[in-house]
């Protein structure tokens, strides 16, 4: 892949990341998007349907997770990269919504601020935040 193709895969594949934060309103069933734009630490939760909740939480995972390992691999050209950032976001993911369905069928206002760190994880890609100074590390220390 030429330099230019690559800086092209990442621009497109970063935009998308940015368009689903834009249309998240109206791409995805959230009532926590307006809860936590509040001062939620002193309101009762919202109202919520758990299952429909769970599958578009799950959705915007699976679709930031896609994304995010494309700009893995147009950044590093490495399957074992690819591999690795897989298994790191399958563990996340079952880890993470264990932890987020919790919080979602048994809220409590001195939860909140975990519950809302916990579902940043889920719905934004800050792992691959996380992966892409790692694995630079890593490569640099080869």
């Amino acid at each position: 892949m030429s330099k230019v193709l690559t800086y092209l895969t990442i621009v497109v594949l970063v935009t998308l990341l940015v368009l689903i934060r834009v249309f998240e309103q109206q791409l995805f069933y959230d009532p926590f998007l307006a809860f936590f734009q509040n001062d939620y630490l002193y309101m009762d939760s919202p109202r919520r349907e758990v299952f429909k909740l769970t599958a578009f939480t799950s959705l915007r995972f699976l679709i930031n997770t896609v994304l995010s390992l494309g700009i893995l691999f147009a950044i590093f050209k490495d399957v074992s990269i690819i591999k690795f950032s897989a298994l790191i976001y399958g563990v996340a993911y079952v880890v993470l919504m264990l932890l987020f369905l919790y919080f979602v069928i048994n809220p409590k206002q001195d939860d909140y601020y975990l519950f809302f760190n916990i579902r940043r994880f889920l719905i934004q890609p800050l792992i691959l935040l996380l992966l892409i100074p790692a694995f630079f590390y890593h490569k640099k220390n080869l």
